[in-house]
């Protein structure tokens, strides 16, 4: 019964299937319409009897979902630690910081540059949740030697109806200025959500010889091929019940994505022709 409550409310976070938690605005949940979605979620559940939060209640947050690894549940997040900051601040700062300017800025050329763009209302340009474990797992692989970019795209609701137009020009933009600074660099694009239908889009007006790979989570448009790239260079990421992919109905399932980071990171360096270490 408490899973069904749980669902149900998080449920009702997403107006958008593509909308993450972290940022939708929910209207009367906590009563002001005004609070982030995590915050109306976490006061949601807290009103839950026997949800209080501590790991004795049976509730735990996802360990899926990046920044919530780690706590036991609702009072690490709502509560308050040592020096005063409560945990759901600290979330909060972890969030601020999904930005990455490697093309824009110019940082440098490495051997791989990925280009990401992030889900529906996602923070930063890089998101939280598939975007910076798949940096990670990619500066792993490739001992730092990667040039990572978000895409500065607006990511908003709007953008879902027009199938990645929002945003796609920027990629493709975003590729061909990599191109021009490091023509050494092999570029691969990835992205999550309406991410993925921007990539999509963006690689229409690509050439094959441009992108060495993409991969694409909870991809709505994951029937349709990504431009000119042969299917071995694509990998799509769709977790069993998610709404936005495969018409399911476990919204969970959509935030999930961070767990194969290191799937699609080991693809896109293979997908490059790149020796991982």
């Amino acid at each position: 019964m408490k899973a069904a409550v749980i669902i149900l409310l998080v449920s009702s976070t997403l107006a958008a299937p593509t909308r993450t938690i972290a940022t939708r605005q929910l209207d009367g949940l906590d009563g002001t319409g005004t609070s982030s979605g995590l915050g109306a979620l976490i006061s949601g559940l807290s009103s839950i009897p026997g949800l209080s939060g501590s790991s004795g209640s049976g509730f735990s947050l996802p360990s899926t979902i990046p920044g919530l690894s780690g706590l036991s549940g609702l009072s690490d997040l709502t509560g308050s630690d040592e020096s005063g900051s409560s945990g759901l601040s600290g979330f909060k700062r972890q969030l601020t910081g999904s930005t990455k300017n490697g093309v824009t800025d110019n940082t440098g050329c490495e051997e791989l540059t990925l280009i990401f763009a992030r889900g529906t209302d996602e923070l930063g340009n890089m998101g939280t949740v598939v975007g910076p474990p798949l940096a990670t797992a990619l500066a792993s692989l490739t001992k730092n030697n990667v040039t990572v970019q978000g895409v500065n795209y607006d990511a908003s609701v709007a953008g879902d109806t027009t199938l990645g137009e929002d945003g796609g020009s920027d990629i493709a933009s975003l590729v061909k200025q990599s191109i021009k600074q490091c023509p050494d660099s092999k570029v691969v694009i990835a992205g999550y959500s309406e991410g993925a239908m921007v990539v999509h889009n963006a690689a229409n007006s690509l050439s094959a010889d441009q992108v060495y790979g993409a991969v694409l989570f909870g991809d709505p448009l994951k029937m349709e091929s990504v431009g000119q790239l042969a299917s071995s260079k694509v990998k799509e990421f769709c977790a069993t019940g998610d709404p936005v992919c495969e018409n399911g109905a476990d919204v969970m399932a959509h935030l999930s994505y961070g767990s194969d980071a290191k799937e699609a990171a080991q693809f896109l360096v293979e997908a490059a022709g790149l020796s991982s270490s």
